[in-house]
């Protein structure tokens, strides 16, 4: 089984301030965002990562961009690995929306939302699900690979290889600059970590 780190990307200021930035443009990390983001370097130093890939948005590559250099890897964009399509949720305000009905749909049966010009979250595991059953496809069994990515993608993912029930995938929590560990095979998934930060001890070693 191929080990897969799930690395959400680090704090930006939509985060911090409850934006929903979906795939805006021009939204990079902030300064405790790419903290964060070189700690986890410093964290994943000598480990025994094959390969790095990352959501193609910029606040994923800038959170690659250490732990590639600390690894002397490079950085593979992959668009399977892209945030969720939120259309014309983008740049809105958590506060705004989640006193809404919508909102309540979004939290306890998410199977039945869709984003308004936008994904549903059903699309969005989908996607992210077939594109780490392809990379892991790609690895041998022992390797190591890691993923960056974003919550909703993250959350769904885990939810999938776990078999947890679509409309209970929002109560697994994802941080920023968190790690979360997966052995993939075309055959089984295990959970080994989720949510770990990278000011707690990580290790490898299989099961």
């Amino acid at each position: 089984m191929p080990t897969v780190l799930l690395i959400r990307h680090g704090e930006t200021d939509y985060v911090k301030k409850g934006r929903l930035a979906g795939r805006l443009p021009g939204v990079p990390l902030n300064e405790h965002g790419r903290n964060q983001a070189q700690l986890l370097a410093e964290k994943l130093t000598g480990s025994p990562i094959k390969a790095i890939y990352s959501s193609p948005i910029e606040r994923a590559l800038q959170t690659a961009e250490p732990i590639a250099n600390s690894l002397d890897l490079e950085i593979i964009p992959r668009q399977g690995l892209i945030e969720t399509e939120i259309g014309e949720w983008q740049n809105v305000k958590v506060k705004d929306v989640n006193r809404t009905k919508i909102w309540k749909i979004i939290q306890s049966t998410p199977s039945l939302f869709r984003f308004p010009g936008g994904e549903a979250f059903a699309e969005t595991q989908l996607r992210i699900s077939a594109e780490l059953q392809t990379l892991s496809a790609q690895h041998a069994p022992n390797d190591v690979f890691a993923c960056v990515s974003h919550a909703d993608p993250i959350k769904l993912a885990i939810a999938y290889f776990i078999g947890l029930p679509f409309d209970l995938f929002q109560r697994i929590q994802i941080s920023t600059a968190s790690i979360s560990i997966l052995h993939l095979s075309e055959s089984s998934a295990q959970l080994v970590a989720m949510n770990f930060h990278a000011d707690l001890s990580l290790t490898f070693q299989k099961p």
